[in-house]
């Protein structure tokens, strides 16, 4: 009986690997948000491309926190890894004030009302900020944190998004 309940534990656990590994990155690449100038982009631009996906508001003091390690990482990998910025704004003009005070260099972009439920279509059930994905260019989700990035979260998946 421990034997049998052991093989069950190993497989919940093996089952709900599998679906973090398998999180779909469609809802990204299907989106269309507003840019920094209030001009619709579509995501689908995107595709191919190894992507680090930063849910952030301006209101969210752990956001604030972690943009010089999104900075740090796009300056250390530029050309080879792109950064989003997606800010759970209304507004484009306050979200661009303050992508420029803390020297965002990435494409930014205002959600609007497609934010909240984006980040839960991409795994965020919980709605929180900072969220981030990392989805390498086969649009594979390799790692998804809730939560303030970290320069060890950086290293734990830069040989993936890297790899060709």
């Amino acid at each position: 009986m421990k034997t049998l309940f052991a093989v069950f534990v190993a497989c919940l656990f093996s089952s709900l690997a599998s679906a973090q590994e398998t999180q779909s990155s469609a809802p990204l690449f299907a989106a269309t948000l507003n840019d920094l100038n209030d001009k619709p982009v579509a995501l689908e631009q995107y595709r191919g491309k190894p992507l680090v996906v930063n849910f952030w508001a301006r209101w969210c003091g752990p956001c604030r926190a972690e943009i010089p390690e999104l900075l740090k990482f796009r300056k250390t990998h530029k050309g080879q890894v792109e950064i989003l910025g997606i800010g759970i704004e209304d507004n484009a003009e306050p979200a661009r004030d303050f992508a420029k005070a803390y020297e965002m260099n990435y494409p930014v972009f205002v959600a609007k009302d497609k934010g909240i439920p984006l980040m839960m279509a991409l795994g965020n059930t919980r709605g929180g900020l900072p969220y981030t994905l990392f989805i390498d260019r086969n649009g594979q989700v390799v790692q998804k944190k809730m939560g303030v990035l970290k320069k060890a979260d950086f290293d734990a998946v830069q040989e993936a998004l890297l790899k060709k």
